[in-house]
């Protein structure tokens, strides 16, 4: 698969999976998360998908500090309904990275290794955002703001003749390479600007 070259410098993520060892499927039970993961997973990169992964990165960093976080170990609680805005494809990637789910998440065996209900919707939250640790209970709320981040002037007029089929190739290219380069800043130079990714945690 090409990809955009800035895709590689992004940091992945390292997570303890019990379940995948427990099934045989790892022999360590740890699994390496990268953006072009979560592009694979969403089937493209743009500001929201490159948000959902990074602020996961963050907000597990914050419930962990030090020690490697473990997949099944988190609830999610989201602001939103699911089905508002780009809620869903959000919950889709910080599924990916937690594995928290839905009602249509992994069930458990014998009560170990539940997934299912993990994640929620429509809660009264600060930030848009809940992590919470199923073990210690630490929470931190999150959320990310990648308006801040503007696009090039030039992306509207070029999306809109795309979009319709009026755009020549030539167009079309440069219009992908300018999509690319908000998402690049967002994840490169703005990674840790603590205007755009917000995490605290819940006192």
């Amino acid at each position: 698969m090409s990809h955009p070259g800035f895709f590689d410098t992004i940091p992945h993520l390292a997570v303890r999976e019990p379940l995948a060892q427990f099934l045989g499927a790892s022999n360590t039970g740890i699994f390496d998360y990268s953006y072009l993961d979560a592009v694979k997973l969403a089937g493209h990169s743009c500001p929201t998908v490159a948000s959902a992964y990074w602020l996961t990165c963050l907000a597990l960093k914050a419930l962990y500090d030090d020690q490697m976080p473990e997949r099944g170990g988190v609830s999610v609680e989201f602001a939103d309904r699911y089905e508002e805005g780009v809620t869903g494809v959000v919950a889709s990637v910080v599924t990916l990275l937690t594995g928290a789910a839905g009602e249509g998440g992994f069930a458990g065996l014998n009560s170990r290794f539940v997934r299912r209900g993990l994640m929620r919707f429509n809660a009264s939250l600060r930030l848009d955002l809940r992590f919470s640790r199923l073990d210690t209970g630490a929470q931190v709320d999150a959320a990310a703001y990648p308006g801040k981040v503007p696009a090039s002037p030039e992306l509207s007029a070029l999306m809109a003749r795309c979009i319709s089929g009026e755009g020549s190739p030539a167009e079309q290219q440069r219009f992908g390479l300018l999509w690319q380069e908000r998402v690049r800043r967002l994840l490169g130079e703005h990674r840790h600007d603590p205007e755009v990714f917000v995490v605290h945690p819940v006192v």
